[in-house]
């Protein structure tokens, strides 16, 4: 009896997890979450209706990839404006963590913090090692999710990003 417990057991987790793991594609709506900015405010994705948004996973604050993919973000912040757009970064830093990353580094974008991992799993974007991929969603001002890039180039990710935004309009 135990087996076919643990057997049951397993079957259903394999498909809370194929569930959990199922990433958003362009298309689809992009799921609304709540998570806590580097100031200590609630932010929400429906806070943003009427705006594109460029919501983007990355593993750790203050680590060489993702500082050098915040300071790109950051330098083409005035295009993104431009373009209607805003940046949203998330990892499963904490707000403080944030809030450091942000001073130390210059940083004017919200950074949320999901240390339950929930927001990253619903994306998609929760790794083997329990942070986040380097996963971004451009979304469109209607909620929709219209581009996906995965494990993506933190030195030409902006690029990218701001390309497809043109392309969008």
């Amino acid at each position: 009896m135990k087996s076919i417990r643990n057997i049951a057991t397993g079957v259903v987790l394999s498909a809370i997890f194929a569930i959990a793991a199922e990433m958003p594609q362009a298309g689809q709506p992009a799921p609304d979450f709540s998570l806590a900015s580097q100031e200590g405010s609630q932010v929400s994705l429906k806070q943003f209706h009427g705006k594109w948004v460029v919501l983007y996973f990355y593993p750790k604050d203050m680590t060489q990839g993702c500082t050098i993919e915040a300071h790109n973000f950051q330098q083409d912040l005035p295009k993104y404006d431009k373009a209607n757009a805003v940046i949203v970064g998330v990892s499963v830093d904490s707000t403080d963590s944030h809030k450091e990353f942000c001073a130390k580094e210059s940083l004017t974008f919200k950074l949320l913090a999901d240390t339950d991992k929930k927001v990253v799993d619903q994306y998609g974007s929760l790794n083997a090692r329990g942070m986040a991929s380097r996963n971004t969603f451009l979304i469109d001002p209607s909620g929709k999710v219209t581009k996906v890039w995965t494990g993506v180039n933190p030195a030409k990710h902006s690029e990218e990003v701001l390309a497809a935004l043109a392309a969008s309009k």
